[in-house]
């Protein structure tokens, strides 16, 4: 198949994998771009630059790039800083993007939760370090489809399914090709798509053989999945998607994972619509403090006007209580930076 050539069927991708020669658009990057950026965090203002790197950084990894590993690194970096100092506005990334995300919007969105599930559930530093770096990576050898897939409404070919099953060992044979060998990395993504009853794949594992951080990524996507519009279904509420999760806390082998994404999100995370009790319409911007929360901007008053700015409320007041999840087929228009108070 010669250089340039596009492809058209999903055979044609197999041979491509088969003969080593997947190589996906290479972008040339300025050389800071591999290295951490240690400026202060505003999610919104970081989004198209975090998009634009992972891009990037898949492109190194799948071209044997040696630059590869160092932008993985510098890459992971900045998603947890950016969760770390900005947590609710990093968790409204996940929200207030979710109607119809890019494959790697959705990628980004399972490191973003990643860290915070296995930071709840209690896993040391190192471990949800390499965890983020793996949540980045893990879906590498689907990039090619993963977007055609999302927007088809017909049934998956054996082809497709082929390549879907194949993800994990092809993901990571372009990894260690890169120099990227880390043993703990590379068996959250052969595990990410085991199921603890054995019916997963590639290898059939179960219970203990699935190591916890696999279970965390596959429960990220899981979610992220659920609140995501197919071209073969609608989104799912969050509401309707937390009593999916929690009864996977009541079964699952290890229910304190579940359970430790219930509690990142709250019943009202940041990111989603709510109408009040006095009719406006506003974001939730922050989870509960104490005994307070969680917080809303309101955008629309209680007939329907657009206000001019944003006021916030405390919906553990009577008057702001939460009424109704607002489910717009299309997020109204705001300046996420200005509504969650980053400086321009």
């Amino acid at each position: 198949m010669r250089q340039g050539y596009v492809i058209q069927t999903n055979s044609q991708l197999e041979q491509l994998f088969e003969r080593g020669r997947f190589k996906p658009r290479k972008i040339d990057r300025p050389d800071e771009e591999v290295f951490e950026d240690n400026r202060d965090r505003n999610p919104f203002a970081d989004y198209p630059d975090l998009l634009q790197t992972l891009e990037a950084t898949l492109a190194a990894i799948t071209a044997g790039d040696p630059s590869a590993q160092k932008r993985l690194l510098g890459l992971s970096r900045m998603v947890e800083r950016m969760c770390a100092e900005a947590p609710d506005a990093s968790l409204a990334l996940v929200h207030l993007y979710s109607i119809g995300p890019t494959s790697l919007e959705q990628t980004l969105f399972y490191a973003i939760l990643s860290q915070f599930i296995a930071r709840q559930f209690g896993l040391e530093e190192k471990r949800v370090s390499v965890l983020t770096a793996a949540a980045l990576t893990a879906n590498l050898a689907l990039v090619p489809i993963a977007d055609q897939l999302n927007q088809s409404n017909k049934i998956l070919t054996d082809e497709q399914r082929q390549v879907i099953r194949k993800h994990p060992e092809r993901s990571i044979r372009a990894l260690k090709a890169a120099g990227i060998d880390n043993k703990l990395l590379l068996a959250i993504i052969a595990q990410h798509h085991e199921q603890a009853d054995g019916s997963g794949y590639p290898r059939g594992l179960s219970g203990t053989e699935i190591r916890p951080e696999a279970e965390i990524l596959a429960l990220s996507e899981r979610y992220v999945a659920m609140i995501t519009k197919r071209a073969y279904r609608s989104r799912m509420n969050v509401t309707d998607a937390r009593k999916l999760i929690a009864h996977l806390a009541d079964g699952g082998f290890r229910p304190a994972i579940p359970k430790a994404l219930l509690q990142v999100l709250g019943e009202y995370p940041p990111g989603i619509l709510v109408r009040l009790d006095n009719n406006e319409v506003g974001v939730v911007t922050a989870r509960p403090v104490r005994a307070r929360g969680p917080f809303v901007k309101a955008i629309f008053g209680p007939r329907g006007n657009r206000y001019s700015g944003t006021f916030e409320r405390d919906t553990s007041l009577l008057e702001y209580n939460i009424r109704a999840l607002e489910e717009p087929e299309i997020m109204p228009s705001m300046d996420f930076s200005l509504i969650w108070g980053f400086r321009s």
